[in-house]
C-alpha cells in the first residue's frame, strides 16, 4: 500500500522550498508546517526551518524536497495543496486547503476544521 502524503506542493512551492534549503546557512533539510491558534479567523499556518527532523513528523518527500507536518496539525492539513505565488504586492506560500471554513480579510488568519479520521482511511 502506498503511503498517503497529507499535503502535496505544487512545482513553484518545490522550487521556492528548494532555494530556502540551498540558501540557509544553518544546514536546512526541509520545511516544517503546521498551525498554531491565533489571528481574527482563529487559526494561522506556521512555518520553520528544520535542520534536525522530528520522528514524530509526518515526512512529505516530493519533487526533490522534504517538508515535514507537525503531528497535531494533520488533520487540519489533510489534502492541503502548498503553492507558491509571486505578485506585485507580495510573494509567499498560499495553502489551497479543503478543510479551511473562512479566512480573515487580510489573509493571516484561517478558519480550519479539522478532516474526519475516515479521511486517512480513504486517502
Amino acid at each position: 500500500m502506498a503511503k498517503f502524503q497529507v499535503i502535496t506542493l505544487t512545482d513553484p512551492a518545490a522550487e521556492r522550498v528548494r532555494e530556502i534549503m540551498e540558501n540557509s546557512d544553518k544546514g536546512v533539510v526541509g520545511l516544517k508546517i503546521g498551525v498554531k491558534q491565533g489571528g481574527c479567523a482563529g487559526m494561522e499556518y506556521t512555518l520553520d526551518y528544520v535542520s534536525e527532523p522530528d520522528p514524530a513528523d509526518d515526512v512529505v518527500e516530493t519533487k526533490g524536497v522534504k517538508v515535514f507536518v507537525d503531528p497535531s496539525a494533520v488533520l487540519f492539513l489533510l489534502g492541503t495543496e502548498m503553492d507558491y505565488e509571486e505578485t506585485k504586492l507580495r510573494s509567499g506560500f498560499v495553502f489551497n486547503n479543503p478543510n479551511q471554513t473562512s479566512a480573515c480579510g487580510c489573509g493571516e488568519s484561517v478558519e480550519i476544521v479539522p478532516a474526519s479520521p475516515d479521511a486517512l482511511l480513504n486517502g
